[in-house]
């Protein structure tokens, strides 16, 4: 029997497959555009991975469907047995050794790239990553604490996340920046990034948090060096020279309280600011009580004491905390609470002047 033919109309048939194989692959798994330094390098892993399943997957399914097709019986042929042997030793150490060589070159590769993406870089910039159920708040430690509940962030410049969890577990992710890292209760993870495409993208929990996980979702805007520098020039803010209720919409946006609460009566996971103020509320309780200052107040510092009809408790129980350390830094000049008070009070009144 003439092996060598054989022997090369299957290498046609696997290096055919290896590339139908690896197209449906990298189409069906396709990777949405790589905005970081540390992407293209993970790419460039996944692609190696998606090479070498196509090449098995081509080489197993080769043999067995062009053994199916040339050695099958065909009418007339004698119902005969083939030759019968034992095993072959070379084979069985070859489809040992080449597997087990595979998978130390991968580990290798991979123990290399996760060296590589968490190393320190020179003028790092560092910004603290505050998740909580069910919003995300960014503190910017060498902008004067600057807070935001966007991340916005200079392109080509390495970043250094600083998270860490007020509640659960929960996890950062960027697809378009590959990397992902857990925020633990109690400990302070880390996570670089060096965006290198300027542009808006999402940031979302990749780990089931609650039951309002799906929409733990944040902006990430990545800037140009200039618009960058215009930025930090737009929100280095001093809330002492606002009154009252600038203050409060700029808390409004801080403390993330707009993840939940809408200002045009739109419903999302909380009731809407929208004519909040002197309103009657239905509680879970059975009570109804005017949503006046003390509600209010009281609502925000201690959210699960009267709960609004229709909706789960899912308000964040940390506040007070959090407030207290954002007025320290004001010699406590300014109340965050009354600022709030004070800005949903004012869109009752915007809202009387449109009407008018």
């Amino acid at each position: 029997m003439n092996y060598r033919k054989h022997f090369a109309a299957v290498a046609v048939l696997v290096l055919l497959g290896t590339v139908v194989t690896y197209l449906v692959l990298t189409a069906i798994y396709a990777l949405p555009d790589a905005a970081s330094g540390e992407a293209t390098s993970i790419d460039t892993l996944f692609q190696g991975h998606f090479l070498l399943i196509s090449f098995l997957f081509a080489l197993v399914i080769g043999f067995m469907l062009y053994s199916i097709v040339v050695f099958r019986r065909r009418p007339g042929e004698e119902d005969a047995q083939g030759d019968y042997f034992h095993g072959h030793t070379g084979l069985e150490i070859i489809w040992t050794i080449v597997p087990l060589a595979l998978v130390i070159f991968f580990g290798i590769w991979a123990t290399q790239l996760l060296r590589d993406i968490t190393a320190p870089a020179d003028d790092e910039m560092v910004v603290e990553v505050f998740g909580q159920q069910w919003s995300w708040y960014f503190v910017y430690p060498e902008l004067d604490d600057l807070r935001t509940t966007e991340l916005v962030l200079p392109v080509d410049r390495t970043i250094r996340l600083e998270m860490q969890s007020l509640d659960v577990l929960h996890s950062f992710w960027v697809p378009e920046f590959r990397v992902k890292q857990d925020l633990v209760p109690g400990r302070v993870t880390e996570l670089r990034i060096t965006p290198t495409q300027t542009g808006t993208y999402k940031t979302r929990c990749a780990e089931i948090c609650g039951n309002q996980h799906a929409y733990m979702l944040a902006d990430v805007r990545v800037l140009s060096e200039n618009e960058f520098d215009g930025w930090v020039r737009e929100n280095s803010l001093d809330p002492t020279a606002m009154t009252a209720v600038e203050r409060g919409e700029l808390w409004y946006t801080q403390f993330g309280c707009n993840a939940c609460h809408s200002l045009d009566g739109t419903v999302v996971v909380g009731p809407s600011w929208q004519g909040l103020f002197g309103s009657q509320r239905s509680l879970e309780s059975g009570e109804t009580v005017t949503a006046g200052e003390e509600y209010l107040r009281n609502s925000i510092l201690h959210p699960n004491d009267q709960v609004v009809e229709g909706f789960a408790p899912s308000m964040p129980q940390t506040f007070e905390e959090q407030f207290a350390e954002e007025e320290a830094k004001y010699d406590d000049q300014i109340d965050i609470v009354e600022d709030l008070i004070a800005y949903i009070r004012s869109l009752n009144e915007t809202a009387a002047v449109i009407q008018q």
